[in-house]
């Protein structure tokens, strides 16, 4: 008998979820990239307001799961001016290689199409070398960087913006 919930895809939340997702942002990123503990603060304060408002009018979640454990997420928070932010993409190792962070970008992406945003930004540390080559080979521009003291220490952030054509959607 095969499991059908094999890098299965969905776009809801259960409860009791997005403490996990915000606890594998904490746990991942500072053995990966020694982030301290001020960075799951930043995740869980940003990703409860997230939640809070959300409206799925302009609002997405997309959760990967290997045999129902999460091992990714992508969310897009709709903006008052037209356009979106790409927040807490985020696969777990073992998820890794596999073309999944590809296909949540890319479903990410095509629900900002067909919500007809103009752009499409995010911002991230330079330490992410994997996730900005996917960024930037779906098209995303870097746009902006500044070096702060972050999350337990200096850290180039970036940003990046993506012009959409809503004539394409």
């Amino acid at each position: 008998m095969t499991n059908k919930a094999l890098l299965n895809i969905r776009y809801f939340l259960k409860p009791g979820e997005l403490g996990y997702i915000i606890q594998l942002h904490g746990s991942l990123y500072s053995v990966e990239y020694e982030l301290d503990h001020t960075f799951e603060g930043y995740v869980a304060y940003g990703m409860g307001e997230f939640m809070k408002a959300f409206d799925p009018r302009k609002d997405f979640i997309a959760v990967a799961e290997d045999q129902d454990e999460i091992v990714g997420s992508i969310f897009i928070m709709g903006l008052p001016d037209n356009s979106a932010q790409l927040r807490w993409f985020l696969l777990a190792p073992k998820a890794r290689g596999k073309g999944l962070g590809t296909r949540l970008l890319n479903e990410a992406i095509d629900f900002c199409r067909k919500h007809e945003f103009k752009s499409v930004c995010l911002w991230t540390i330079s330490e992410l070398t994997t996730a900005a080559h996917l960024y930037r080979k779906v098209g995303f521009k870097l746009t902006e960087e500044k070096t702060i003291n972050l999350w337990g220490g200096m850290r180039t952030e970036q940003r990046y913006d993506l012009l959409l054509d809503s004539s394409n959607a």
